[in-house]
């Protein structure tokens, strides 16, 4: 397993205005002689002309933000949140909210974890401070892929933003390449059914452990795909394909088993007195229940218990026959109702469906023609 990043929103703030500032020569920072606990100390050393250290004067920095951004300049105010929206907040206020003037407040060190600043650095107000004046954007980044987009993104809104950013390290957790950042809009970070938590900034990666501490106390389940008897292999194929989409997309754990014992399962369904399909029902239970004891699960399921159109009761006692051979329990639900969210989960995601349950004898069967039923 690959190791987890941990960056600071501060440190991405820091690096996201000196890749900016590459592109934008109207882009100017502005710093209360907290650069390098701001990281603004970054820009400065890349654009030192453009980096103007205003002292301890956090009321007057914002004050000469706001003249410049009437410039056609587009000011970062840089401090801490307590400063930014405590100790400047009337002319936040006033001076740049009230004409709704374009300056960014990039303002570190928010919330309680700034641990060792001590508590009179520990603004937790500040978001309720920035709601308060109309207008004023408010983007409190989860980690430093946001964190970056962020920067970006207040630069090109046109308005006065509050970009809030943490003291200390984080896990990236939106490093994919689906990732999208829009301001106004969240972004959905794990599935789920019973509850819905929102999170935002430093305690998104806190909630994504308690949602996993929660999932603990419910059901946690690999995906394992055994379909021997598909047919033909072209089929085989175009399901395993879509199954891996299904949990690429989903963020499910999948392994694929790509035996294809054709042979034997066509001669072991012949030889199945009554009814074909016990031999492949057992067949696949059987596979399950092996593969769970010998992997170290606590117990196996089959998603053949959604279908209503499958022999429920048959593959319930198969599958508890497995379950008594090697000795590991046998979940079982009945699926069925969740059949229609199931069919609209895969028009939703665009996915491959079966148009007959897979072997030979079944694809045959959908193509013979059916008596109709007299009256």
């Amino acid at each position: 397993m690959s190791e987890v990043k941990m960056i600071a929103t501060r440190e991405s703030y820091g690096n996201a205005l000196a890749e900016l500032g590459k592109e934008k020569e109207n882009l100017v920072v502005l710093d209360a002689d907290l650069a390098a606990a701001t990281k603004t100390g970054i820009f400065k050393k890349a654009f030192p002309e453009r980096h103007i250290d205003c002292g301890i004067a956090e009321a007057n920095m914002t004050g000469i933000a706001a003249g410049l951004s009437t410039c056609g300049k587009v000011p970062f105010v840089s401090t801490f949140a307590m400063f930014a929206a405590g100790r400047a907040y009337e002319q936040v206020r006033n001076s740049i909210g009230y004409p709704h003037l374009n300056v960014k407040i990039g303002a570190t060190h928010a919330g309680i974890s700034v641990g060792e600043d001590g508590a009179t650095h520990q603004c937790n107000e500040d978001i309720g401070l920035m709601r308060e004046i109309p207008g004023m954007v408010i983007i409190n980044p989860s980690d430093d892929v946001e964190a970056r987009a962020a920067v970006r993104a207040a630069y090109e809104y046109v308005g006065p933003v509050y970009l809030r950013f943490g003291r200390l390290a984080v896990p990236v957790i939106n490093d994919n390449p689906e990732y999208k950042f829009e301001i106004g809009k969240g972004v959905e970070l794990r599935k789920g059914k019973d509850i819905t938590i929102f999170a935002t900034g430093l305690c998104v990666s806190e909630t994504l452990k308690a949602a996993e501490t929660l999932a603990a106390d419910g059901i946690d389940f690999d995906i394992i795909f055994f379909n021997p008897n598909i047919h033909p292999y072209k089929e085989f194929k175009r399901r395993i394909a879509a199954l891996r989409e299904l949990c690429e997309k989903k963020k499910y754990r999948l392994t694929v088993d790509k035996s294809y014992p054709l042979e034997e399962c066509v001669r072991g369904m012949l030889d199945e007195p009554g009814c074909r399909c016990i031999y492949c029902y057992r067949t696949r239970m059987r596979y399950a229940a092996q593969y769970a004891k010998e992997n170290g699960y606590d117990a196996f399921s089959t998603t053949l218990l959604v279908s209503p159109y499958q022999k429920h009761e048959l593959i319930k006692k198969l599958a508890e026959e497995a379950a008594a051979e090697f000795d590991i329990p046998f979940y079982y639900e009945d699926f069925r109702e969740g059949y229609q969210r199931g069919v609209d989960i895969s028009l939703e995601l665009e996915l491959y469906r079966q148009p007959y349950c897979g072997c030979v004898f079944s694809e045959r069967d959908r193509y013979e023609k059916k008596p109709k039923k007299k009256d």
